[in-house]
């Protein structure tokens, strides 16, 4: 048996399993009609995803949306819709491009989405309304056959942490991984040509659309104008490019289920930062109460900004990762040095501009010593505003640009020792031994 064929034996939903999902998608089916009827209301409903178009792998979540008539204002679409998801599945009201509820009906997950009834995809009214477009389109192009496929590279996808459109992954969507298959005919197919992918790489399935910028532009069938791959960065591309052309090289079910790392110990962890001759320090927030997609962009964006911070100001940051729990937020970074010299060169202007008076003035009671020339411009030493990284950061995180919801007064800063000692193993390892997932 081949490793596709073992794979697909365990990803492939059992009869049993097919049979609780349906009777669940049924039933909630009937709930929300029953709902709308009883409160008189003209709205249809439909399942969407990949329950619907039968590309779904072991516990799948449903997608039920409720289509209100084209022109409904969007403030009765979000009351009404918001509102049924209250009542049917006591859920959570989520905020992200769209609002929608999210919660669980006998047993299974399920996102309930007020969406707009349209026919055909000119005019959107919302950001989903394009949805049941892919879903038509899907079922078109795909058969049994061909969804075992997209199993295959949704659960490779899964197996390397490439998988998911949402911030925290910045991946492959389920529905951009199923385009791949009806372009491409096969999960061989598939990374086949992403062996052979770059920067830039243009994908046209239908029709090419306006041109369009990023790492990989994928025009959406139902709708041209959209990049189905917009929301894949570049690492993101570049781990699935390396896996492809790792994986056909040597097939192996350990990029379909990596196994788990063990984390370095402590002793391991030191000897790892002594060998690089560089420092970890920790930055640790509470963790807010946000929607967690927005949360991981806001995290992404404190990562960067921390970067830029340490960079500017000479601690050089080697690498950085980060990792969300239940409580905290938490970055933790490789730099070369946390500790700097007491003074600095600090460059000033040509000694033969009119600049240079006033340079000469401010500085001619410097306790470090005066101006003196250097390749025609003069030059001082000075002392820095900070010399430790952990100093700099207590300083400068509320101005660096983090994410605007993550609160700079709840930041605890872990230095080397400390890191090493209480941070969290495994992202200690990751920062420090980064291997790819598939080689654990």
């Amino acid at each position: 048996m081949s490793a596709e064929s073992a794979v697909l034996e365990k990803i492939r939903p059992d009869a049993e399993e097919d049979a609780r999902i349906k009777k669940a998608a049924d039933d909630l089916v009937k709930t929300v009609k029953d709902y709308i009827s009883v409160h008189d209301l003209d709205i249809k409903v439909r399942l969407v995803g990949s329950y619907a178009k039968g590309t779904y792998l072991s516990a799948p979540d449903l997608d039920l949306f409720m289509l209100f008539p084209e022109g409904t204002p969007h403030s009765i679409l979000e009351d009404i819709g918001l509102q049924a998801g209250e009542d049917i599945l006591h859920g959570i009201r989520m905020y992200s491009e769209h609002p929608y509820t999210r919660g669980v009906f006998e047993g299974v997950s399920v996102d309930l989405v007020p969406s707009i009834a349209l026919k055909n995809t000119l005019k959107l009214q919302t950001a989903v309304d394009r949805t049941p477009f892919h879903t038509d389109y899907i079922l078109s192009k795909l058969d049994d056959a061909k969804k075992d496929q997209v199993r295959l590279l949704k659960a490779f996808m899964k197996g390397i942490e490439a998988y998911g459109a949402e911030p925290n992954t910045r991946g492959f969507s389920g529905y951009l991984c199923e385009l791949l298959i009806v372009k491409y005919g096969s999960f061989d197919e598939v990374l086949e040509a992403a062996s052979d992918w770059r920067e830039g790489t243009t994908i046209v399935i239908e029709k090419k659309g306006p041109p369009m910028i990023g790492p990989l532009v994928v025009y959406d069938p139902v709708d041209e104008r959209r990049n189905v791959a917009s929301a894949v960065h570049i690492d993101t591309m570049s781990l699935f490019i390396v896996a492809a052309k790792a994986y056909l090289e040597e097939p192996s079910e350990r990029f379909f289920f990596p196994r788990k790392r063990v984390p370095l110990t402590k002793e391991e962890l030191q000897k790892k930062t002594e060998e690089h001759g560089s420092r970890i320090m920790t930055v640790i927030f509470k963790r807010p109460d946000v929607v967690e997609d927005n949360l991981y962009s806001q995290l992404w964006k404190t990562q960067y900004a921390l970067t830029k911070k340490l960079n500017d100001f000479d601690y050089n940051v080697l690498r950085a990762v980060h990792n969300m729990t239940d409580d905290t937020l938490e970055i933790a970074f490789e730099i070369e040095r946390d500790v700097l010299s007491k003074t600095y060169k600090h460059a000033g202007p040509p000694v033969f501009v009119k600049t240079a008076a006033s340079f000469l003035n401010k500085w001619k009671d410097n306790e470090y010593g005066k101006p003196f020339i250097e390749d025609g411009c003069w030059n001082v030493i000075a002392e820095r505003m900070y010399f430790t990284a952990q100093e700099m950061i207590t300083d400068e995180a509320a101005i660096s640009g983090i994410g605007r919801e993550i609160d700079p007064d709840t930041m605890k800063i872990l230095d080397h020792d400390t890191s090493v000692m209480s941070a969290d193993p495994e992202l200690l390892t990751e920062l420090l031994d980064p291997i790819q997932i598939w080689e654990r």
